[in-house]
């Protein structure tokens, strides 16, 4: 019997914040504590492919499983100055969260075909209890498809950039992490400097939103942008010469130089870059 092949789904990009173990309430913490030290001596966790491929079979059964029925009780591990930091999946909250979005991807009738109107409405009655009960919960990954938005990168520096090519049979990674004192000052910054020059506007909203995400953690997280599933897609010289931080970075800086060529130069790098990767979601 032919061996099977892993479904791989490319499309998601993530922004996510590890915390450390102190962070946790008991008995949240020993149960991180314990599945960290777990997958540390067997050297083999769960990636973002495995929870994507649960979410897509749960899909499949009539009526679908539109939002796991359980909290998902596995995370991302690593360490920051030596201290074992956990990103939890929470892939229920964020199930829900999806589905709140999903009226503004889809047509009616699109959506109605997708996930019947009966099941997306006990989602949301389910989720409305939920919330009752844990009205500060919040996510420690964000998402986004085929892209990542400009926002995200103002919190990392270009030396920061990790990329480890295809090799062994092991899929390319190229990631930026960064310490979550450094991500809260770049992106004050790049917030003033925005609203001095340019004003109040979508770029400015989008750091907002990701700076009032980021001051819900511990100060001494680790924030982390993983390319994800879209290293799969892109070909490898695209990835290698891949330097959006810099882009952004550079533009910001000539914001405040008010060199206004220079900023719009660094942008439509930064633009074009991505727009083909984007241009990918409307293909058939």
């Amino acid at each position: 019997m032919a061996a099977s092949v892993p479904v791989i789904v490319p499309y998601t990009s993530y922004l996510r914040v590890y915390e450390p173990l102190a962070a946790f309430p008991e008995p949240e913490r020993g149960h991180w504590a314990r599945y960290a030290e777990l997958h540390a001596r067997s050297g083999r966790a769960p990636t973002a492919q495995d929870e994507l491929r649960r979410a897509l079979a749960d899909l499949l059964p009539t009526p679908p499983v539109v939002v796991p029925v359980h909290e998902s009780a596995d995370a991302f591990v690593a360490e920051l100055d030596g201290v074992v930091c956990v990103c939890p999946w929470r892939t229920r909250l964020r199930g829900w969260q999806a589905l709140e979005r999903l009226t503004d991807e889809f047509p009616p009738a699109v959506l109605d075909a997708l996930l019947p109107p009966v099941v997306r409405r006990q989602a949301a009655d389910d989720y409305e209890r939920w919330r009752e009960r844990n009205p500060d919960a919040r996510p420690w990954i964000l998402t986004s498809l085929w892209h990542a938005p400009v926002s995200w990168f103002t919190v990392f520096a270009d030396e920061e950039r990790e990329y480890v090519g295809a090799e062994g049979g092991a899929p390319p990674v190229l990631r930026y992490r960064t310490p979550m004192a450094q991500a809260r000052r770049r992106l004050a910054r790049a917030l003033r400097t925005l609203r001095e020059r340019i004003g109040e506007g979508a770029l400015t909203e989008g750091l907002v939103d990701v700076g009032r995400w980021l001051e819900e953690f511990h100060p001494r997280s680790l924030v982390e942008l993983d390319y994800g599933g879209l290293v799969h897609v892109l070909p490898e010289e695209l990835l290698t010469a891949d330097r959006s931080a810099a882009d952004v970075a550079e533009g910001l800086a000539a914001l405040r130089a008010d060199d206004e060529a220079g900023s719009a130069e660094a942008y439509t790098r930064f633009t074009e870059r991505w727009r083909p990767v984007r241009a990918r979601r409307y293909a058939n």
